[in-house]
């Protein structure tokens, strides 16, 4: 999320953020949006009896600003397949694997466990069926000799960081 608003004040990028809406009370980046003066709003969703009444009110704050794209950034969340269909088409995401190998967790260790000579990282459209989005751009990188899952994460988020702005860019520059 801070690499995209960090890469959102360049002069001649055609996007600015207009919302910072996080499920996480705590998150490290609503410090930054606070800092950056950016609205920000939390929706907690332990707060909710069920996926739906909390997509709702994921929807009634993203209704209100009207946003062209919804980047979610570390939102470790499954929404549910109507609000999704609402934002198709609007709603992307950044993933830690060369999609469509390793959709869901744990990538970088089942990279290495399969003995690939490659890892990266995929920014996709959203729809209801996880890590499963028209793919928007990607960045490989190769996996080295000694590569943890650790070394190999922090590799990766560094290509998220330039890949995520760029595939935006692209998006809002169409």
């Amino acid at each position: 999320m801070r690499a995209l608003c960090e890469a959102m004040k360049a002069d001649d990028f055609p996007a600015g953020p207009v919302l910072i809406l996080s499920n996480r009370p705590n998150a490290a980046g609503l410090d930054y949006a606070r800092d950056e003066g950016l609205l920000n709003v939390v929706i907690d969703h332990t707060e909710f009896d069920s996926r739906g009444a909390f997509d709702a009110a994921l929807d009634k704050a993203l209704s209100d600003v009207q946003p062209d794209i919804i980047c979610l950034a570390g939102f470790m969340r499954l929404l549910t397949p109507g609000f999704v269909e609402k934002w198709a088409g609007r709603l992307i995401n950044i993933h830690p694997s060369l999609l469509p190998k390793y959709s869901g967790l744990n990538t970088h260790q089942r990279a290495l466990d399969a003995g690939d000579a490659e890892a990266g990282c995929t920014v996709h459209y959203v729809v209801p069926e996880m890590d499963a989005g028209e793919i928007i751009g990607q960045s490989c990188l190769p996996i080295l000799p000694g590569d943890t899952a650790e070394t190999l994460e922090a590799r990766v988020r560094a290509e998220e960081h330039a890949l995520y702005p760029a595939c935006l860019r692209k998006l809002m520059s169409a």
